[in-house]
């Protein structure tokens, strides 16, 4: 299941998660005003981090600016605290899926999170010879295959 950690304000997050909305995916969001984020949830962006914690903290932010921190001189266990304590230095949204995550909104590197069926129908693999299957046509017959499961179910 696809995490979407958020704020209300942002831009992105809207972007994202309307995205999210538009192609029928399922997400939890996880507002990181309103629900205290985890260890486990600051672990599992790091894991997925090709960069350490430079990918998802932003040092720009009012509070590093306001108490002078340096995230080289801080020790792991106390910048994960500090991201516990005031985690409007995350960058937003963050998106993960299992060993995916995606740190703002890029209409372009947020397809990363299309279900595998509807890549198949995009991609036109699945596509009847002599038929259309553009993005479009892919993308209704995917939502008609969904509806069409939760009939049956």
């Amino acid at each position: 299941m696809i995490t979407i950690f958020t704020t209300p304000s942002c831009s992105s997050c809207r972007k994202a998660k309307k995205w999210l909305d538009d192609h029928k995916i399922k997400y939890n969001e996880k507002n990181l005003f309103s629900q205290r984020i985890t260890i486990e949830d600051i672990d599992k962006m790091l894991s997925n981090a090709e960069n350490g914690f430079e990918d998802i903290i932003s040092t720009r932010s009012k509070i590093f600016k306001e108490e002078s921190l340096d995230v080289e001189d801080m020790k792991m266990s106390e910048l994960k605290q500090f991201i516990i304590d005031h985690p409007s230095v995350l960058k937003r949204p963050i998106i993960l899926d299992g060993e995916k995550m995606q740190v703002g909104y890029n209409e372009e590197e947020i397809r990363v999170f299309i279900p595998k069926r509807l890549r198949e129908l995009i991609m036109g693999i699945d596509c009847p010879t002599g038929e259309i299957c553009d993005y479009q046509t892919a993308l209704k017959r995917y939502f008609d295959e969904m509806q069409s499961e939760e009939l049956n179910s």
